[in-house]
């Protein structure tokens, strides 16, 4: 094909949701995949497929989920838009770009809706956002509690299913190379030697993540070293087209989404058989040490929801870009097996918290004085609860606010964690529909963004399930104006 209306380049969840719009209101949409057919799906095949969205509790929310026996014995908190609002205000510092928040916010039931009624199907994230009591009933946290059938491949495999039923041209293996203009205006798109007009381009290929150049020169010496954690494909080329023609940079450069990630496993960048089973979240239960065997964080400042793509970046600036997430017999027995129970996973094991250091490489003293002046100021009057912010805290340097355990029943638990990096929260400038602007703030005529190629949603940090909500709010708005 020479010739199309709409070219979508980008082969995640958030081109999807462009191309889905574009089909059903009559266009003829081609999709380009830079990567090959057995590596498609971009940064969205390797999510857990989490969602957050405003939803008015469980009643809401079953006409869009799988059948499940355990709904009658579920208790779903409803989430507002207020609450969502409060929740990407209070993560990113208030630097996050405004008019896009409430973009999101308000279209996000609308837009998983449409998409129920493509085909994607839904399910409550019992596994990782619920507790279960002992008279069997399932209470949800977090906010994000609903997730995608099989995860981000489950996700890619209703986009294709629901791509082909309306009619969208996917090609797999096709490294866009360069943009086409007229008078200003995007007219196509260059792929090697051949060139394929359109009426509309979507830019919907990822940040920079996978450009170590990249990542230096933006986010910092030191992560050139981060751990990718998703599709090796995202490296920045369609932004950087974008800028060459006159388009605005948008968002925050200068951070990203990074988290805890497995530093032993041998193959732990771009996993697509184990994918999110790298990560390590259950910190919030544990303490987390250097190898010095110094605590420096919170690790109960809130919800892992709301801290953990923040964390990876301090644990990149630890000596040797290394930490360990320490555990005793207790609250090894906590953790999800989803993540601490993965094939292959290289815990070290001992029965004494001295005997653990010396195996893990962290300096014996400095874990032995850590462990013992954190159990020491714990503030046991409080009960454990780890459903609630429980304010049982440990007053050592750094506090813990919440969810504080003594680390003394054997065997204790380390597992040694690096700096994962998800996507880049810089991109392009784009307005609520996607439309990507010049400097002046005017769009660029033919031009559009969505997904981690738009910059401005997210800054220094993020909350859980946003990411793929905005692809799928943003994506469906470009393509119904491509």
């Amino acid at each position: 094909m020479r010739s199309a209306d709409v070219v979508v380049v980008g082969g995640g969840n958030a081109g999807f949701c462009a191309a889905h719009a574009a089909a059903e209101r009559g266009r003829r949409v081609v999709l380009l995949d830079k990567a090959p057919r057995a590596h498609a799906g971009g940064n969205s095949y390797y999510t857990i497929g989490s969602l957050r969205f405003v939803h008015d509790g469980l009643d809401d929310l079953l006409e869009i989920l799988e059948p499940d026996e355990r709904h009658a014995r579920s208790e779903v908190p409803p989430y507002s838009a207020a609450d969502f609002l409060a929740d990407l205000k209070r993560v990113t510092e208030g630097r996050g770009d405004a008019e896009l928040a409430e973009a999101v916010v308000e279209g996000s039931r609308d837009t998983v809706r449409w998409l129920h009624g493509l085909g994607l199907r839904f399910q409550l994230m019992y596994e990782r956002q619920a507790h279960e009591r002992p008279d069997g009933a399932f209470l949800f946290w977090g906010e994000s509690h609903v997730s995608t059938v099989d995860g981000g491949p489950g996700l890619m495999s209703d986009h294709l299913r629901v791509a082909s039923r309306l009619g969208v041209d996917v090609h797999h293996g096709c490294a866009v190379t360069g943009l086409l203009t007229d008078g200003g205006s995007v007219v196509g798109v260059r792929v090697g030697d051949q060139e394929l007009r359109a009426e509309s381009v979507v830019i919907a290929s990822g940040g920079f993540e996978a450009n170590p150049q990249w990542r230096q020169r933006y986010l910092g010496d030191g992560w050139q070293h981060a751990k990718v954690r998703g599709t090796p494909y995202n490296t920045g080329d369609l932004i950087g087209a974008a800028l060459e023609l006159g388009a605005d940079r948008g968002g925050d450069w200068s951070t990203c989404h990074s988290v805890p990630w497995d530093a032993s496993f041998p193959e732990n960048e771009s996993n697509r058989a184990l994918t999110n089973r790298l990560s390590r979240y259950g910190y919030p239960l544990g303490i987390l040490v250097n190898r010095r065997g110094e605590r420096f964080l919170d690790e109960g400042a809130d919800f892992r929801n709301y801290t953990y793509a923040k964390y990876g970046k301090v644990i990149l600036e630890q000596p040797g870009s290394v930490a360990f997430q320490i555990f005793d017999a207790t609250t090894r027995s906590m953790l999800t097996a989803y993540e601490y129970e993965m094939p292959g996973i290289l815990p070290v094991v001992a029965d004494s918290v001295d005997e653990l250091a010396a195996a893990a490489g962290i300096d014996v003293d400095g874990l032995v004085r850590t462990v013992r002046t954190f159990n020491a100021s714990i503030d046991t009057a409080r009960p454990l609860d780890s459903t609630i912010k429980d304010g049982r805290s440990a007053s050592a340097e750094p506090v813990k606010s919440n969810w504080a355990s003594a680390i003394e029943s054997p065997p204790y638990y380390a597992y040694p964690v690096t700096c994962g990096i998800s996507f880049t929260f810089g991109g392009l400038r784009g307005d609520v529909d996607g439309r990507v602007l010049d400097p002046s703030a005017a769009p660029v005529p033919g031009l559009f963004a969505c997904g981690e190629a738009l910059g401005g949603l997210f800054s220094g940090n993020y909350p859980t399930g946003a990411g793929l909500t905005a692809g799928m709010v943003i994506g469906r708005h470009a393509g119904l104006l491509a």
